[in-house]
Formats: structure tokens, sequence, C-alpha cells
């Protein structure tokens, strides 16, 4: 989050929305001064100065999205790396509840097992 409190994603779009503003209001005067055929501005100059702004506002762009997009890789890694790690928590508890079960079942199986035999041995002390 930005001092604004807006997240990164927010902050960029505004820039970038700012950004195109900026050049259309370059690309506009340019226009306008290559329209006028008085303005005693070799055309020529014009239109390389015009190739040169674009070049560099195409430029800055993709190096702008590259970073964004950095940025963005990192953030999703991160994101990755907290989901796997949370999966095998999720798999080690899941192995730990089915061996809690099997003893239980275990232990209670031998007690009855147990229980049992001595409720026969009681049995067979009073038959005989």
């Amino acid at each position: 989050m930005d001092s604004r409190g807006e997240p990164p994603e927010v902050a960029a779009e505004r820039a970038r929305e700012r950004l195109h503003a900026e050049i259309e209001r370059v690309r506009a005067g340019v226009e306008e001064m290559l329209a006028d055929p008085g303005g005693g501005v070799d055309e020529a100059t014009l239109r390389r100065e015009l190739d040169v702004i674009r070049e560099e506002t195409s430029y800055f762009l993709k190096r702008r999205v590259r970073k964004a997009e950095k940025r963005l890789n990192k953030r999703i890694d991160k994101i990755d790396s907290r989901t796997d790690a949370i999966e095998a928590r999720l798999d080690q508890v899941e192995q730990d509840r089915r061996q809690a079960e099997w003893r239980i079942h275990t232990n209670t199986e031998e007690m009855l097992d147990g229980l049992l035999r001595e409720v026969r041995a009681i049995a067979d002390l009073l038959t005989t």
C-alpha cells in the first residue's frame, strides 16, 4: 500500500493513466504544429522528434511493465510457497489423524479382547 492507503495495482493504474494523458497531450500538440503550415518548423524535424518521443515512451512503458510484472511474480511466488507449506501441513495432519484413529481402534480392540478373555475366564470358573 502506498501513502494514500491504496494497493499498488491501483496506484500503478493511476500512474499509467496520467502517463497516457501526457502522451496524448504532447501528441496533440505536435500534430497541431504539423497541421499549421506557417509554423516555420520543419515537418521532418518534428516527425523525427515525435518518433523519438514514441520510442522513449515505449521503452519507459516496457521497463515499468517489466518491473511491475517482477513484483507481481514475486508476490505470486510467495503465495505459492505459502500454499505449498499449508498443503504439506494439511497432509501431515491428515496422516496424523489416520494414525491416531488406527491406534484408537487397535487399543480398543485389544482392550475388548482382554475383557472378553477375563469374562470367559470368570465364566469358566463359575461353571466348574
